[in-house]
């Protein structure tokens, strides 16, 4: 990877820091978008959730069913499904209260910014194999817009964040209102069709969605 793609990356820790939620624990797009990766989110839920009801029932069975009426293990086993179905049930509950849906579509932004890096990456092999001879100026304004999406990103991770701990306070210092849009919108408007408009196009596209989120948080 070209040393000006390095750091374009949001991680995982700089985004559970932004938004103080774990990136893993959010059901998004590119969570559902092959089975596999659909697999491993529930494989993690319900490994999570049997791990808790194996802990309640344990305790429960100890203190309260062998005291009271000794060896039940039938009535511990329907306790532990029973158990088990309410905390899964809990836990998604739960989520869709602690994640809200503003928050998720700016997990799903963040994935397609970070698709966007690995298509720059991959435009950069094919140049250095000549299989790709597009303007090294147009690349680097699709790297310039990158770094102004990367900075609204950010803003808008800490907006929605300061809306949800702060939610009678309006969002309105001046270090999360303002937008790099207008720049990428030049940039994007003096470019040359190639691959690279391509890529600024989407950019663009996500740094619109980004807008309207934090607008429509307002």
């Amino acid at each position: 990877m070209q040393p000006d793609l390095i750091g374009l990356e949001i991680s995982k820790g700089e985004l559970r820091r932004l938004s103080g939620v774990s990136p893993d624990k959010v059901l998004r797009l590119a969570t559902i978008a092959s089975p596999q990766q659909r697999l491993k989110f529930w494989q993690n839920e319900i490994l999570t959730s049997l791990i808790i009801a194996a802990v309640v029932v344990g305790l429960v069975y100890g203190l309260v069913i062998l005291p009271t009426i000794g060896s039940a293990i039938p009535q511990g086993i329907i306790l532990f499904i029973i158990v088990f179905f309410v905390v899964i049930l809990g836990r998604s509950l739960f989520s869709r209260f602690k994640i809200p849906k503003s928050l998720t579509k700016l997990f799903d932004a963040v994935d397609q910014y970070h698709a966007l890096i690995v298509a720059v990456d991959v435009n950069d092999q094919l140049a250095v194999s000549g299989e790709l001879d597009d303007s090294l100026n147009d690349r680097d304004k699709v790297i310039t817009a990158l770094q102004l999406l990367r900075e609204d990103l950010v803003r808008a991770f800490k907006s929605d964040r300061l809306l949800r701990d702060n939610k009678k306070l309006f969002a309105n210092q001046e270090d999360l209102s303002v937008n790099n849009l207008t720049n990428i919108q030049s940039l994007q408007a003096n470019t040359q069709a190639s691959e690279y408009s391509l890529l600024l196009n989407q950019v663009l596209q996500i740094a619109l969605d980004v807008q309207a989120l934090r607008t429509g948080n307002r």
